[in-house]
């Protein structure tokens, strides 16, 4: 009797919380993204899944072109919450801003650097045009990476970066033939690698570390509005988990191929498993992404260099759900 009263006990305290988020109206919470890839997938699963609401977060996602403009958008209260990477939040604190990365939902890089079918090489991509998001945003960086491990540097190769747009758009750029070469994520890459292009570097099969996508949010809104950032974060968890799930496949697979404009589901199931490979259990900020991002952003602004990483990140919502056994907990349901 005395282990059923236990097992009761434990169970009402699972629930309290989604009692508690049930019986109160939902907040609003705009939540802006700079681009579209396939990193957005767990944040489009709480909207499509009903895992935001279910934690009494009325999410409006908004697409804020270019990490500058998302983290100027926070600031503004054009959007309380940025699902954005350690670049945005070096760039601003870089700038004075006090901004803080609450999760990252992976530390590894699982894009890969594609080219135009006729190259073949390293030294084919002297002299050629990449194609980013923005410079010194995320998709430059990861062409840094991938340029890193082929030997290349920019200056020295005659590599041209041009601003083309979102992954998506870097990606009909490149079959269309306005650029040579873009690093591109799974789902993507995968697409013109079946039509040809050339994969000439997997960032998920070298050691390249990175501050994947995560919460980033003003010291302001934080200190203000920690309960309702509670919630997100643990939506933002249990949607992770809910992507990781093989009993969700075939969801997270449509999901994918509405937002990332993909027809052939045997494309998409290539680069979701590809995707699957970086993703972190536990979304902890990563300290040695961040101070990866870090090294490559101070070529271009030294005053990064002097920054304390330990400071740009709070993991207090994370550990909260970590050592509650939250976490263990959704990879454990059964849906």
């Amino acid at each position: 009797m005395a282990g059923i009263h236990r097992c009761f006990i434990v169970a009402l305290v699972w629930l309290i919380p989604e009692i508690v988020y049930a019986s109160v109206a939902p907040v609003r919470v705009n939540i802006g993204a700079a681009s579209v890839s396939s990193s957005m997938l767990s944040v489009w699963a709480a909207q499509e899944q009903g895992i935001f609401a279910k934690h009494g977060i009325d999410a409006q996602l908004i697409v804020i072109r270019g990490g500058s403009t998302l983290v100027a958008s926070l600031l503004t209260g054009e959007i309380q919450v940025a699902f954005t990477s350690g670049v945005s939040v070096l760039g601003a604190a870089a700038q004075g801003v006090d901004v803080k990365m609450l999760t990252s939902i992976s530390s590894r890089v699982s894009w890969k650097l594609i080219a135009n079918p006729q190259i073949k090489k390293a030294e084919d991509l002297r002299g050629k045009r990449f194609g980013v998001q923005s410079i010194v945003g995320s998709t430059w960086m990861y062409a840094m990476l991938a340029l890193e491990q082929l030997g290349l540097e920019p200056k020295r190769d005659n590599i041209t970066f041009l601003t083309i747009g979102d992954p998506v758009t870097i990606g009909y750029a490149l079959e269309a033939g306005r650029i040579d070469a873009a690093v591109l994520d799974p789902p993507l890459s995968r697409r013109l690698t079946s039509k040809g292009f050339s994969q000439l570097v997997d960032l998920a099969k070298t050691n390249a570390s990175f501050p994947g996508l995560g919460v980033g949010v003003t010291r302001t809104y934080l200190d203000q509005q920690s309960a309702t950032l509670d919630r997100v974060v643990t939506a933002l968890t249990e949607s992770l988990a809910f992507v990781q799930l093989p009993a969700n496949r075939s969801v997270a697979l449509k999901i994918l191929m509405k937002h990332l404009r993909i027809n052939d589901p045997a494309v998409a199931q290539d680069g979701y498993q590809d995707h699957l490979l970086t993703l972190n259990r536990k979304p902890y900020p990563s300290l040695e992404g961040v101070r990866s991002a870090q090294r490559l952003m101070a070529q271009q602004n030294p005053k990064i260099a002097a920054l304390k990483v330990e400071d740009l990140v709070d993991a207090r919502f994370i550990r909260r759900l970590d050592e509650s056994g939250a976490i263990d907990r959704y990879f454990g349901a059964q849906r």
